[in-house]
């Protein structure tokens, strides 16, 4: 990478790392926290979970369009301010009504599309798949500072007080917007060709390649918060761990998961195993899912915590690499947008629907969808072969 590059990528992955951790903190926290409130239900505890993800899959590709017509960091500040503005109306809330509006609020700065389609406008084509997965590894670490570090700031302040976290860190993503990413090349944009934006949407729906990678992350999304609105009452239940202590747990078992994922990516690029090694992070999650669901000691319910975090990350730090492969030039916010959608559409789905099914069908049922879900992923990506995404792609004829 040129010095440039260099910049750009690191400063993006910082700037998603601050997005991506103000909300994961929240994760292994509000199904317990939440629980306290007087309005709360399973289904509403999830519908707060999960409800930033719908306001997200709505608002990924028109964001997306929208930045590729007035310039990405545009939007991406006016994302941020959004973010903010939620995190801010959850820590005031007092009830959980509240903070499913300041969750729903978070979840309209939707500007994750735009932020990878900001990476690959500062990166050559031979250096994007690279800085795709520099990216994936930030949000993976985030996601494991973010399990250690959310419990801590609850237990010193209460719920609320990670949401003023999340939102200083908004302002300081707008920061390194500002002072630290690169400007793009200014390109051209014919806003009176209507039909070509829309052929190049219609593009991203059809290709097989990109449908299996979008189907896969909203299946990893939806099984993440599924999982978080059982795993935090596991804890204390079935493993004795008091909430304020949850990161004595998290903290180890992800350091562990990171010595897991190495004999993966070590044999993916090394190995040449890519696709091998892919379809392995699936059956890991397939297993963890189903150690989570009949774990009677805690021994083995920990055991399913390394397996989930081990295939999670793993999948997750490598999905942006592989959609990056496919998407085609002029159109990178729109054809990111719709793998975006489809990500944060998984999340609302865990969340709200997880939370129906829990409530009113148990966790049995809860459990038995996520398997179907990684079940029907990890077959239709055993079909694709050894080709995990198709070549790029023209944007128009």
């Amino acid at each position: 990478m040129t010095a440039l590059e260099r910049r750009a990528v690191s400063s993006l992955a910082l700037l998603y790392s601050f997005r991506m951790l103000g909300l994961f903190m929240v994760l292994p926290l509000l199904a317990l926290y939440a629980a306290d409130l007087p309005d709360a239900t399973p289904s509403l505890i999830g519908l707060a979970l999960g409800i930033y993800g719908l306001t997200q899959a709505l608002l990924q590709v028109p964001l997306g369009w929208l930045s590729d017509q007035v310039g990405r960091k545009p939007v991406i500040i006016g994302g941020l301010l959004l973010f903010a503005a939620g995190s801010v109306l959850a820590a005031v809330a007092d009830s959980l009504w509240g903070i499913v509006l300041g969750r729903a609020l978070q979840g309209a700065g939707a500007i994750a599309a735009t932020v990878m389609a900001l990476v690959a406008d500062l990166t050559s084509e031979e250096q994007r798949t690279k800085a795709m997965a520099i990216v994936g590894v930030s949000i993976g670490l985030s996601f494991a500072v973010a399990l250690v570090l959310g419990p801590v700031i609850a237990a010193a302040g209460g719920l609320a007080s990670v949401f003023w976290v999340t939102a200083l860190l908004a302002l300081g993503g707008i920061a390194v917007v500002l002072l630290l990413v690169p400007n793009p090349a200014a390109a051209p944009v014919d806003h009176s060709d209507v039909g070509a934006r829309k052929g190049m949407f219609l593009q991203a729906l059809r290709d097989p390649a990109l449908l299996r990678l979008d189907f896969g992350v909203f299946s990893l999304h939806f099984i993440l918060v599924a999982c978080f609105l059982v795993v935090p009452g596991a804890l204390e239940q079935l493993a004795g761990v008091d909430r304020a202590h949850h990161w004595q747990v998290y903290l180890p078992v992800l350091a562990l998961s990171i010595l897991g994922m190495l004999p993966l990516m070590r044999m993916a690029e090394r190995g040449g195993l890519p696709h091998q090694m892919f379809l392995s992070g699936i059956g890991l999650l397939v297993a963890a899912v189903l150690v989570l669901g009949v774990a009677a000691r805690p021994w083995l319910f920990f055991l399913g915590l390394w397996l989930f975090f081990v295939g999670f990350n793993y999948l997750e730090a490598t999905l942006p690499s592989q959609i990056s492969k496919s998407v085609f030039a002029g159109g990178k916010g729109t054809a990111l947008g719709v793998f975006s959608t489809c990500q944060f559409f998984g999340a609302f789905a865990g969340g709200a629907g997880g939370g129906w099914v829990l409530q009113h069908l148990g966790q049995t049922y809860l459990i038995g969808l996520s398997l179907a879900l990684a079940g029907v992923w990890f077959v239709l990506m055993l079909g694709a072969g050894n080709t995990m995404v198709s070549q790029p792609q023209r944007a128009s004829r």
